[in-house]
């Protein structure tokens, strides 16, 4: 099997202990992890050749960073190295009526600073199938972007497969560049394109017809999003398909999760899982998107198992902690197949 690319940040979190609040903390727990690098942990668990490229700082919370891919099974060859720091998030874990919140600390991140012509996208793309990229990327900084935009014309000549999770961020984008400008460019090339209901209209303006989320948030309908489905396909006609995730949000602690996936004439839609006791919501998107890929690998002539797959791979994510999903295929089908039991395997 051809291998697949992700490119993006990777990240050191630090959060209290448990539910904790920042002002209760007397020490943090250490994770690493960011978009990209999770797809391509849950690609590689699921058995998937992953490369995953980026830019580290040459010093010793850098390479935690690589032996934490490496250690999960992600190749690191082509990761580059240059700048001061590793970017650091901040979480606080939200319970019940109280939700998460995340502090980024990342400005002059090693990839914030990385330029145009320090990676060959060339070498990088050989014998590579498919290319992950997310919207979080060039939301860092006008020079991160510019780098996205090259490997995406480096992966469109090439007739590598392109994908984004288009993953809107408010706490980003400070540096001045013309979001809906950058996103539409990049977005252009795309043949897989996911998204929920607030990328499509942060990024591009794209609404909902009769839903409004934030009165609706916990009783979200599929049918809703079918209108965003053909208005982004129609503005982005090199997509074959356009997927989002249904999350309900009931409470911090307590959300249903869902996926729906328009290949231009069909919707299809999956069953709706009740998460009711969250560890850790965050990843979960990454990991919905790492199943998807693995599934429209496996599954190429079958978009309905592809989209049940990736989206009880990431209802396992929300049980547990960190980014990334560390879950395996037979767990992920096992679920599928309607075994939520959680009961012990001997």
């Amino acid at each position: 099997m051809k291998k697949v690319i992700t490119f993006g940040e990777i990240m050191l979190r630090l959060s209290p202990p448990g539910y904790l609040r920042f002002s209760q903390a007397s020490s943090f727990d250490v994770v690493y992890g960011g978009g990209e690098s999770n797809v391509a942990v849950s690609l590689a668990n699921y058995g998937i050749p992953v490369d995953f490229v980026t830019r580290l700082p040459k010093n010793d919370i850098g390479e935690c960073a690589l032996m934490e891919l490496r250690k999960r099974g992600v190749n690191t060859d082509n990761i580059i190295f240059g700048g001061d720091r590793l970017g650091i998030y901040f979480l606080e874990t939200g319970a019940v009526s109280r939700g998460s919140k995340v502090v980024y600390d990342r400005a002059h991140s090693a990839i914030s600073e990385i330029k145009p012509g320090m990676i060959n996208w060339e070498e990088v793309f050989e014998g590579a199938g498919w290319f992950h990229w997310t919207g979080i990327t060039p939301a860092i900084s006008q020079s991160a972007a510019d780098v996205c935009l090259e490997a995406l014309k480096v992966a469109d000549k090439m007739g590598v497969t392109i994908s984004t999770d288009l993953n809107y961020r408010a706490k980003l984008w400070k540096y001045g560049g013309d979001r809906e400008k950058i996103m539409t460019e990049l977005t252009s090339y795309c043949d897989i394109i996911l998204g929920n209901e607030e990328d499509a209209e942060k990024h591009f303006g794209i609404h909902p017809e009769g839903l409004d989320v934030h009165k609706d948030g916990h009783n979200v309908k599929a049918e809703a999003f079918l209108s965003v489905c053909k208005q982004m396909m129609k503005k982005f006609p090199k997509a074959k398909k356009v997927i989002t995730t249904l999350r309900g949000s009931i409470s911090a602690s307590h959300n249903t999760w869902a996926g729906v996936l328009w290949d231009g004439s069909k919707m299809y839609e999956t069953r709706q899982y009740q998460i009711t006791h969250i560890v850790d919501r965050v990843g979960g998107g990454d990991s919905f998107m790492g199943g998807l890929i693995y599934g429209l690998l496996q599954y190429p002539d079958d978009d309905q198992n592809a989209l049940d797959f990736a989206v009880a791979a990431s209802c396992l994510k929300h049980t547990i902690k960190g980014d990334a999903n560390l879950v395996t295929v037979d767990e992920v089908e096992k679920l599928m197949g309607g075994d939520a039991s959680g009961r012990v395997s001997r």
